[in-house]
């Protein structure tokens, strides 16, 4: 799943924070290295798939020798590095704090890239398949109240927040809309919980009518924070349904489309790999991360639309022009990483810790 933060610290660490390292013995589903940001990178097993919905199915991987996996914060995500040798990014949506295995759901999708197209239809149980993660860019802050909007698949991270809130008796509400109840996964487990709490919006029983975000997101205290995810559309309607923007935190399934600025000048500049000194020359009409790819320097990737957070790469030296949806503005001002799949630099040169 793709992914855009506005935030970076978490909700209560101690409670719900996780340690990402091998559990004694050595499983071979255990960390077997270390990945993107340094997280561990493991071989899991499919144990089920199960059908969550119209279109919709999970995924549950378990290590192969059953050795406890990690917890992680709601909000977090996998790499699937996939058979077809695609990679995506998919929000867990089980129980963090479930050491058994993890589970994630995939929309199959009528524009598959290959990546839905083939979990659904030629991923069996029993497959062995890399796995890396967990991530996060998406954690719960501190705050007073908090309100959820989830669209459509958009409820995979939501659900793993609903339950943590739940349990930490903080006060939440949850917006959920899909097209059909059919369409949506997890409906028996948001019945259980308390309906004064949430609101379920399908349009197919409201003549097509979209939920009403204004009632939603419109007037909330100062201290309220909005967490939503789902299609675009549905997330610009949320950020102009409130009068704070800087309260809300969206996770996206695509980068939302955007006119050049005029300081996105697509001039052609070298990168430096710091480790080797090889110099690999960028063309104007090309991003970093093919030019990278093409002089046979690997750089795992998943969006290419500067939204996953896949591709991130430590900045030794360059003046970076940031074009993802991931970084603060302060990340950006002190430009430690960039994302290769999108963002250029202004500078001749650009090394990197590659």
């Amino acid at each position: 799943m793709s992914i855009e933060t506005q935030n970076r610290g978490p909700l209560d660490r101690d409670v719900m924070g996780y340690e990402d390292v091998p559990s004694p013995g050595g499983s071979p589903g255990q960390q077997e290295g270390l990945g993107i940001k340094g997280t561990a990178v493991r071989h899991l097993r499919v144990q089920q798939k199960t059908w969550e919905a119209d279109g919709i199915a999970s995924i549950t991987l378990v290590d192969p020798d059953g050795a406890p996996l990690p917890q992680w914060l709601p909000g977090a995500h996998l790499s699937l590095h996939l058979p077809n040798g695609l990679t995506r990014e998919y929000s867990l949506c089980s129980a963090p704090e479930d050491a058994r295995s993890w589970t994630v759901a995939v929309l199959r999708t009528s524009d598959s890239r290959g990546g839905s197209k083939l979990i659904h239809e030629q991923l069996p149980v029993g497959a062995l398949i890399t796995v890396e993660g967990p991530r996060n860019n998406f954690e719960l802050d501190e705050a007073e109240r908090y309100v959820l909007v989830a669209g459509g698949i958009g409820i995979t991270p939501i659900i793993s927040m609903v339950r943590r809130l739940q349990a930490a008796g903080a006060d939440w509400s949850l917006l959920y809309t899909g097209r059909s109840r059919s369409t949506m996964a997890f409906l028996a487990e948001i019945a259980a919980l308390p309906q004064e709490r949430v609101t379920i919006h399908a349009m197919d029983e409201t003549n097509g009518d979209h939920a009403d975000l204004a009632a939603a997101v419109g007037a909330l205290p100062s201290e309220a924070l909005v967490y939503a995810c789902g299609p675009e559309a549905l997330m610009q309607a949320v950020a102009h349904a409130m009068t704070d923007e800087s309260r809300l935190r969206i996770e996206r399934f695509k980068a939302p489309e955007i006119l050049p600025q005029p300081d996105q000048s697509d001039t052609g500049f070298d990168v430096i790999c710091e480790s080797t000194g090889q110099r690999i020359p960028v063309a104007p009409d090309v991003s970093v991360l093919d030019a990278l790819n093409e002089a046979g320097v690997d750089v795992p990737s998943s969006c290419a639309e500067g939204i996953c957070g896949t591709c991130e790469t430590r900045v030794i030296k360059g003046d970076v022009e940031h074009r993802d949806f991931l970084l603060t503005p302060a990340e950006r001002t002190e430009s430690k990483s960039m994302f290769v799949c999108v963002s250029r630099c202004r500078s001749r040169e650009l090394i990197l810790d590659l």
